[in-house]
């Protein structure tokens, strides 16, 4: 899989858990870009991440994801 095939998947993701299909995601999108994205919304978002690509991060990775790039590479480091 192709980064640009999972950041389309990680857009669908995210317009799914956020009930938002106007959101637009880019490697540089942080949390503060998208309505509602708390530290609650990141931890289901993972969650839904981790189920939908069936990988599996440790927390002090997910802690540390500043931007949507940053879960790409771990995403693509598991792939």
């Amino acid at each position: 899989m192709s980064r640009e095939e999972v950041l389309s998947k990680l857009q669908k993701i995210i317009r799914d858990v956020f009930d938002d299909e106007d959101i637009e995601v880019s490697e540089e999108t942080v949390a503060t870009d998208v309505d509602g994205w708390d530290s609650l919304a990141h931890i289901t978002l993972i969650g839904t991440i981790e189920d939908e690509f069936d990988v599996k991060f440790a927390m002090k990775e997910v802690v540390n994801l500043k931007k949507v790039g940053n879960i790409i590479d771990l995403i693509m480091e598991q792939l």
